[in-house]
């Protein structure tokens, strides 16, 4: 017989379980064994595992070709169903997901997926189409975020106003490698490789990025882009037995990180910088999500929410980069005078240091 009694449990910041002083005897017919006074059992606590979540939808072809062509490669297996019916699959430490609506309007996949599983979400990756005016056939790389939005205002593609979302290591170094791929199976120069500026949603915790393909349905339904998508996360990932491409350690090799301020949606001059090797990427600021207001005659004060991009943009950048060196690039030649002075003055005042294309090498 087993008598407990004031048994009290305290689990200490070393992850073992301690019982307190507690008054504890065993009764047989022929043993009584003494109390055992502050006893100490060490436990293992299993780590959670971490997991890349790949967000598809069969709403856009651009997103559940590639995943379909991913599926088709060894490894998979159906794993659980997301509420309300969001289909999984897993692969190692790979998870994706399979939706049946706009890849905007799904928010929080990450901590849903978390919640649902008991896993730990590393990063986010989104397949998605592009468009564009220009209907150019495109294969594109970007991070999340509706920074400029006023507090109120409702972005039209998913997000929070003012929101930034945590970027994801693997931009530039998945770009080179997307860029690579695609002249291996000739798809460029028909197809421009690029990054694209700051944009849309939806709401994530973890670091993200999104894959795109474009820019009209002809492009969109395109097998051999899909192919090209889908073999980038399988190298890129390491899911076929290789090294993954992308995981940042700023104990090893190159710690800067380009932060783009200004230019075109498809950042250009940022782009040169980055088709180098060993450049990360954080957040990339096209002109639009800069708004500047010229002060006034007789006025200092430049409105818009320019500050608040700015800053958003830098502690997101910062905080998916622990350790790393943020280095603000200007695109020069896309800001009016005013405009640039007054960036500059900012980013001095926020202690954001700036770099031209010589100190990222």
């Amino acid at each position: 017989m087993l008598k407990c009694q004031n048994m009290v449990l305290k689990i200490s910041g070393r992850k073992f379980i301690r019982f307190l002083k507690p008054r504890i005897t065993f009764q047989t017919n022929t043993t009584r064994l003494q109390p055992f006074q502050n006893a100490t059992w060490r436990v293992q606590v299993p780590k959670r595992e971490m997991v890349t979540l790949i967000v598809a939808t069969t709403y856009d072809p651009a997103s559940i070709n590639p995943a379909t062509v991913l599926l088709a490669m060894p490894g998979w297996t159906t794993g659980p169903t997301l509420p309300p019916n969001i289909k999984s699959f897993t692969n190692q430490q790979t998870r994706l997901i399979q939706h049946d609506v706009s890849i905007v309007k799904e928010d929080d996949l990450d901590s849903r997926w978390e919640e649902a599983t008991g896993e730990v979400v590393d990063e986010v990756i989104f397949l998605s189409r592009h468009t564009a005016v220009s209907n150019r056939p495109a294969l594109t790389v970007h991070p999340i975020g509706v920074l400029h939005l006023k507090e109120g205002e409702s972005p039209p593609h998913g997000g929070k106003a003012g929101w930034a979302g945590l970027t994801n290591p693997r931009i530039g170094p998945w770009l080179r490698l997307l860029k690579k791929m695609a002249e291996a199976h000739s798809l460029v120069p028909e197809f421009e490789i690029t990054l694209e500026g700051t944009h849309h949603g939806p709401l994530t915790s973890k670091p993200t990025m999104f894959l795109e393909i474009g820019s009209t349905e002809e492009y969109w339904k395109r097998q051999d882009a899909a192919h090209v998508i889908a073999l980038l996360i399988w190298e890129g990932l390491g899911l076929g037995g290789g090294e993954p491409v992308g995981n940042w350690n700023s104990e090893t090799g190159k710690r800067k990180v380009l932060l783009g301020i200004g230019g075109g949606h498809y950042a250009p001059r940022h782009m040169d910088i980055v088709l180098k090797d060993d450049i990360w990427v954080g957040h990339l600021l096209s002109g639009y999500s800069l708004p500047m207001e010229e002060a006034k005659p007789g006025e200092s004060h430049i409105g818009g929410t320019w500050r608040q991009s700015i800053q958003s943009a830098f502690e997101a950048t910062k905080a998916s980069f622990p350790g790393g060196e943020i280095l603000a690039h200007l695109d020069q030649k896309s800001f009016k005078g005013w405009q640039k002075k007054a960036i500059t003055e900012f980013l001095a005042e926020q202690n954001i240091n700036v770099g031209r294309p010589n100190d990222f090498t």
